[in-house]
């Protein structure tokens, strides 16, 4: 009886399982992403930076004199 549980077990082991295992199907690339322009927000972005620092040089010499 245990010969025949032991062969029962490599049965549904080796032989079934690999019947129920469900194989990965490929998936195709993802697309190439598309081109977003920047130059519009750079802009902006350089100009509030310039400004930041005229206004911080410009404060900044203010103390030195007091």
């Amino acid at each position: 009886m245990k010969k025949f549980l032991t062969i029962l077990t490599f049965i549904i082991i080796f032989i079934l399982a690999p019947a129920f295992v469900q194989t990965a199907i490929a998936q195709p690339p993802p697309p190439d992403p598309v081109p977003i322009p920047i130059d519009g927000g750079l802009g902006f972005l350089l100009a509030a930076g310039i400004g930041y620092a005229a206004k911080k040089l410009y404060s900044g010499r203010g103390k030195d004199k007091e």
